[in-house]
């Protein structure tokens, strides 16, 4: 079992950054891949990013590629998304998630936290 919470979201003006924050409890953490995922309103749920389980290998949707980076600390059960460059389209709530393999299909991730909003203004 792994729990998720996420933290740092906030209003941020275009152009600006931000760094979400998503701490997992449990002492399996090192051994799941993470995910970051965005749902904005009457939106389906979207692929972020994806880190796998020791940080080696991460994945990014085109969306973002270039602006968000990945990264986990597996000593802190933490894994983080620094967001610069943000968009009016970034703005959604952002949730991590936990599973067993790689993926970006949001079916296939096991844990789930609550999610941050993120809104970026114009």
């Amino acid at each position: 079992q792994v729990q998720l919470v996420e933290s740092g979201g906030g209003l941020v003006q275009v152009g600006g950054s931000l760094t979400l924050s998503c701490a997992a409890s449990g002492r399996t953490f090192s051994s799941y891949s993470m995910g970051w995922f965005r749902q904005a309103p009457g939106k389906e749920r979207e692929f972020v990013a994806a880190i796998n389980s020791s940080g080696g290998n991460t994945y990014y949707a085109d969306s973002v590629k270039g602006r968000f980076t990945i990264s986990r600390d597996n000593a802190k059960n933490t894994v983080y998304l620094q967001m610069n460059s943000l968009k009016p389209e970034d703005t959604a709530v952002y949730y991590c998630a936990a599973t067993r393999g790689l993926y970006i299909n949001h079916h296939l991730y096991d844990y789930w936290g609550q999610g941050t909003q993120v809104t970026v203004s114009s």
